[in-house]
């Protein structure tokens, strides 16, 4: 595979494009378009590489997508994009669900791209996951094998909303009363969600018709208000995702560690410590709060952590290539 190398992380919100241009390189030239701004991936990628990347030609893409794969096919869950990569001419392109790339990324990021969250240091060695709300919810896991480590994709975003206190599955009932037949763990725990969950709220406290046009604020005017319901919003929604990740650590067996990921996050990180997050992720499952217990919980804080997953899958898989 000759250099140099397209990386994306193709979400249904953004779409991130960098380039490997040396050995062992990180990603260069990194630049984020809009995907709606563009009619499918084909137009993304000659967009970037003709107005951020000089017009070159890649020799190799790897490409990581937020929904399914198969092959050469893609789709994007929460975005009108979809196809074949060999509509890109680039001689050799390798997708990866969004996540899958996120995963394969782990045993690279250290220092500033990772704040713990509880519990006891990684450990080495040892099955990961990795899940994260973004414009939806997307979930992997990382396993030790003889070549180093295997991505286990997945869409374990889809399952049900793990509804534990009474206020959480008032709220989701009420959303089945307002017209939602089913609500999965994407439905609340995503950049979508949020908002939905909000309303899901309204509706549990008897907030008036009129004062519930403010279910129509975005996650991000949710997460950085201090009005009492957008407060309460975020306080169940980080309870909800500890449960849920605590859920997907025990189905994975996951004590190397449980990292979360995506663009909602970040935005909370200095109200994770005081919130139910930690507390619920332990009791799960009441049976095995030692063993959730030991495993630890990590937010990645790196910018761009997929692109990175992205060029090590490209490196493991060339070997004359190492990555740094």
């Amino acid at each position: 595979m000759s250099l140099p190398w397209l990386v994306a992380d193709i979400g249904g919100t953004n779409a991130r494009f960098g380039l490997v241009t040396r050995p062992g390189g990180q990603p260069d030239a990194v630049a984020v378009l809009d995907v709606s701004q563009h009619l499918g991936l084909a137009d993304a990628v000659a967009a970037y590489l003709a107005d951020h990347a000089g017009g070159v030609r890649p020799g190799a893409a790897c490409l990581a997508i937020a929904g399914p794969v198969e092959d050469d096919r893609y789709r994007l869950t929460n975005a009108g994009w979809s196809g074949s990569v060999k509509e890109l001419g680039i001689p050799r392109t390798v997708l990866l669900n969004d996540f899958e790339a996120l995963a394969i990324s782990l045993p690279h990021l250290a220092g500033d791209d990772l704040v713990p969250l509880g519990g006891p240091p990684p450990a080495a060695g040892l099955t990961k996951a990795v899940l994260g709300p973004g414009t939806g919810l997307g979930v992997a896991g990382l396993v030790p094998v003889r070549e180093g480590w295997q991505p286990v994709p997945g869409e374990g975003g889809h399952v049900a909303v793990p509804v534990v206190t009474d206020l959480e599955m008032e709220i989701v009932r009420a959303l089945h009363a307002d017209g939602m037949p089913y609500v999965d763990a994407e439905h609340l725990l995503s950049g979508t969600g949020l908002p939905r969950l909000h309303h899901g709220l309204a509706l549990v406290r008897g907030v008036t018709a009129e004062a519930r046009t403010t279910s129509g604020l975005t996650a991000a005017q949710i997460t950085s208000s201090d009005d009492p319901l957008c407060v309460e919003t975020v306080e169940v929604f980080l309870a909800l995702l500890g449960g849920f990740a605590g859920g997907v650590a025990l189905t994975l067996g996951a004590r190397g560690g449980v990292y979360l990921g995506g663009g909602v996050l970040p935005r909370l990180v200095s109200r994770i410590p005081g919130s139910a997050f930690r507390a619920r992720f332990e009791t799960t499952a009441p049976a095995l709060t030692e063993y959730a217990a030991g495993i630890a919980t990590v937010l990645i804080t790196a910018e761009q952590p997929a692109l990175t997953g992205a060029a090590a899958w490209l490196a493991q898989r060339n070997p004359d290539v190492e990555l740094a």
